[in-house]
């Protein structure tokens, strides 16, 4: 039996939740969770948000918001490259 960290679990959930992982890799997961009283919550706040989520339809965002929000990224990526383009292993 695999004891999985943490972070191996938040790397994964996404994959969790969508149910897209071999059995082996879900069921290492779901005893993580079961076991973790931290990783329970966040994994238990993510499926709730997501079915409040579910089924609304997009909306678009205001223009001001949109600027702000691209001006914001830009700097970001000006002041360290790396920090938007993490490959999903070193989060």
């Amino acid at each position: 039996m695999r004891l999985l960290t943490c972070k191996q679990f938040l790397q994964e959930l996404n994959d969790y939740l969508d149910e897209t992982l071999d059995p082996k890799m879900r069921a290492d997961l779901q005893r993580h969770v079961e076991e973790c009283p931290n990783c329970w919550v966040v994994c238990d706040t993510t499926q709730k948000t997501l079915r409040v989520f579910k089924g609304m339809e997009a909306q678009p965002i205001p223009g001001e918001i949109h600027s702000r929000l691209m001006a914001a990224l830009e700097k970001r990526m000006r002041d360290d490259p790396r920090s938007l383009c993490r490959r999903k292993t070193e989060v």
